[in-house]
């Protein structure tokens, strides 16, 4: 991931910043959406036990955090010193 991450920095200005929304997404997408070869074309989040199911797996985990609890988004942002 770390070698993805560098290569998308050089194109994307929106990197520049660690708490930026691209990087978050992006870390989403890595762990919960792209198959990976190094586990037998599954996620990290398969290979953790975790599923994520439905045709658009994005839209599944947008709305698995819709329904969240608001105190555990609050902590993700407490963190990085934002609400």
């Amino acid at each position: 991931m770390n070698g993805e991450i560098r290569d998308r920095e050089k194109v994307m200005r929106g990197l520049e910043r660690k708490d930026s929304p691209i990087l978050a997404g992006y870390q989403i997408y890595h762990n919960f959406i792209k198959p990976h070869q190094s586990l037998d074309k599954r996620t990290p989040a398969e290979a953790a036990g975790i599923q994520v199911n439905g045709k658009d797996k994005w839209m599944t985990l947008i709305q698995n955090a819709s329904k969240a609890k608001p105190e555990i988004v609050t902590q993700s942002h407490t963190r990085s010193g934002k609400l």
